[in-house]
């Protein structure tokens, strides 16, 4: 299936699940949110949220400082 990360077009295995993206990208899944289609997935789903065809997902990370 193609969904976009970032603005960036990619191709997920059917069933792929966020935890499996972020892990596939090399993000750990501390420290970044994560929105489906404008929609803030929480935390908890990440390992049962399914990702669907045309899907457009923007990870943003959170960085720490001061």
């Amino acid at each position: 299936m193609n969904i976009t990360v970032n603005g960036e077009q990619r191709t997920a295995g059917d069933g792929t699940t966020i935890r499996q993206l972020l892990e596939e990208l090399q993000i750990p899944q501390t420290r970044v949110a994560v929105e489906i289609n404008l929609e803030i997935a929480p935390k908890a789903t990440y390992g049962e949220r399914t990702l669907q065809d045309g899907d457009r997902i923007e990870i943003v990370h959170f960085v720490g400082g001061g």
